[in-house]
């Protein structure tokens, strides 16, 4: 039996408001939302990626009236929503290996789509995504993915990036940031952390695939994520989202701080946030208040030793990363409302 679903949030934008017009409402102010990832699982307090699943979830099913199916890689999210008996999904889920997601993903659409001719219909009204987090997208399963693109295969790929292998002890992957501290790249040393130069910009890399869809978007604009998983689900081909998810544990964060660090990420330029189509910008949110990096920084241990003696390079060559973005989006030139969601 369902528990019915309780909101005490009223008179603000926040997600449990009922008080706006139908239009304006979330995905996840409706007592009608799916769940898909219920209750019971076994993530982390303040777990970033827990929140950026069941968003993201709970607006395909509404997009696809119910109608699709999830390919999981291995990782944090498979592992503490499916602990062996256990499932914390309600909808037809999969558990895939670390690196084949997409490959899983791609076999599930084409499966569909040749029941769907069988059938008289040129294409199946059950949609897929495959998921995984940064670990099993940007390095174990890049080829797979590289290939679902090529191919465009009819798969929403989504990548829950936390910047490392959380799951397995926080190690380097290619999407740690650099000068972050990890089990793999400790503070030690001339140049404390993960090295600079190294890393992929994988949204980037989408869209040199020149896919139909590419955008970016984290757990601290609900809106935004919802209307992005919304307009991917209207298109057909290869699409691709990548969405920032604050990990507690592996950042050095409080629990309490995972949306205020998701939103500055976006603040200082380190992450932007902005939609492409078939390989060119289209949309790009931008930065409503700039803060420096530094404001990002301070509040995660993993960057601690970067406000010690001798951190002051690494931060400025950080901030410059951040100006870069800035300058290749055009963060502080968009229009108010650019790349808002309607």
């Amino acid at each position: 039996m369902n528990a019915p679903v309780r909101f005490y949030q009223t008179g603000t934008f926040t997600v449990g408001n009922r008080l706006l017009e139908p239009g304006q409402r979330s995905v996840q102010s409706s007592p009608e939302r799916a769940n898909a990832l219920d209750s019971g699982h076994r993530a982390c307090q303040g777990c970033g990626e827990a929140l950026g699943a069941r968003y993201t979830l709970d607006a395909a099913l509404r997009a696809t009236g119910g109608r699709l199916i999830a390919a999981n890689a291995t990782g944090c999210l498979e592992v503490f929503s499916t602990p062996y008996p256990e499932t914390s999904w309600r909808l037809p889920w999969i558990h895939s290996l670390f690196g084949n997601a997409a490959a899983v993903g791609t076999g599930i659409a084409a499966a569909l789509k040749v029941r769907a001719q069988k059938a008289g219909r040129a294409e199946s009204d059950v949609r897929v995504v495959a998921q995984g987090g940064d670990g099993g997208t940007t390095d174990i399963g890049f080829g797979c993915l590289s290939g679902m693109f090529e191919r465009n295969d009819d798969v929403l790929y989504v990548c829950y990036d936390n910047e490392a292998y959380m799951n397995t002890g926080v190690q380097r992957s290619s999407a740690t940031p650099p000068a972050a501290r990890t089990a793999t790249t400790p503070a030690v040393g001339a140049a404390p952390g993960a090295r600079f130069g190294q890393g992929k910009d994988l949204p980037r890399i989408a869209m040199a695939h020149a896919i139909p869809y590419v955008a970016t978007a984290t757990v601290a604009d609900l809106r935004d994520l919802e209307a992005k998983v919304e307009r991917a689900m209207a298109i057909r081909g290869a699409r691709y989202l990548h969405v920032l998810v604050p990990c507690p544990l592996g950042w050095g964060a409080a629990p309490g701080d995972t949306i205020r660090l998701a939103r500055l990420a976006v603040e200082s330029g380190l992450f932007p946030v902005f939609e492409a189509e078939h390989g060119e910008l289209c949309r790009v949110a931008p930065i409503r208040r700039l803060v420096p990096v530094d404001d990002y920084l301070r509040p995660q241990k993993r960057f601690a030793h970067l406000f010690a003696a001798g951190g002051d390079d690494a931060r400025a060559r950080i901030q410059a990363r951040a100006d870069r973005n800035i300058r290749r989006y055009g963060l502080l030139d968009a229009p108010r409302g650019a790349g808002e969601a309607a």
